[in-house]
């Protein structure tokens, strides 16, 4: 069943209830995540949405090996989330699996409100606030800020396969524990692929552009004071 190991559902493998409901998520996620970004976006900012979705967009295109002969791609929905906070992430990630459903065919249109909500909403929303968090207790420095980006984005593929697992098992796709198996022991390794990307992106910016960085003021990171999040997105 190598189509069932992708995150990207296409047609047909959902039922009609469970395709549905998977929309209201995305459309409350999309919802919020716009009326944030109209309140909270600078003009400075606006131009880094477009290119965080053309970027996930391209780095979405190419696969790295994992094991068994399958294949994983870069996420994003946590690059973004660090670079324009949670909840405007959430409308990257949503654009750019609609392009992806429509132009490409990659994802299908049925199930689209369900790749939004496992591959960008729970990513966004989990390496957004797992982050905001953890930038209170643990040490205010870039290298713990890496190291939490790390973790944030492996548990953020995890918590979508399962995610997807769940759907496609209450749809009576295949059976909960033979999905949710395959899903997570292929994920576990996409997963690693995503933190090292996602780490290596965050890197590249904190060295030439830390003011882009919008999910906490870098400036505080490595003082005495505590790190403030920023966008109003805390």
């Amino acid at each position: 069943m190598p189509s069932l190991l992708a995150m990207h559902i296409p047609d047909g493998f959902l039922s009609n209830p469970v395709a549905l409901l998977m929309w209201l998520p995305a459309i409350v996620a999309g919802a919020i995540g716009l009326s944030r970004s109209s309140q909270n976006l600078t003009e400075q900012q606006v131009p880094l949405l477009g290119v965080t979705a053309a970027f996930v967009f391209a780095v979405q295109m190419l696969n790295f090996p994992v094991a068994g002969g399958t294949s994983g791609h870069l996420l994003g929905a946590g690059l973004a989330a660090i670079l324009l906070g949670p909840w405007t992430a959430c409308v990257v990630m949503a654009v750019v699996l609609s392009m992806q459903a429509f132009v490409f065919a990659d994802g299908g249109i049925t199930a689209l409100g369900a790749n939004v909500v496992n591959m960008g909403v729970i990513g966004a929303l989990l390496v957004g606030y797992v982050m905001l968090v953890a930038l209170r207790v643990v040490p205010r420095t870039v290298p713990w800020f890496l190291a939490v980006t790390a973790g944030a984005s492996w548990l953020a593929v995890m918590a979508g396969a399962t995610a997807t697992s769940i759907e496609l098992a209450w749809s009576g796709t295949v059976p909960f524990g033979t999905v949710l198996a395959a899903m997570l022991g292929v994920h576990a390794l996409i997963g690693i692929g995503e933190a090292v990307i996602t780490v290596a992106a965050v890197s590249a910016v904190i060295a030439t552009r830390p003011d882009l960085i919008g999910i906490v003021d870098m400036r505080e990171l490595g003082g005495g004071e505590a790190a403030t999040p920023t966008l109003g997105e805390a």
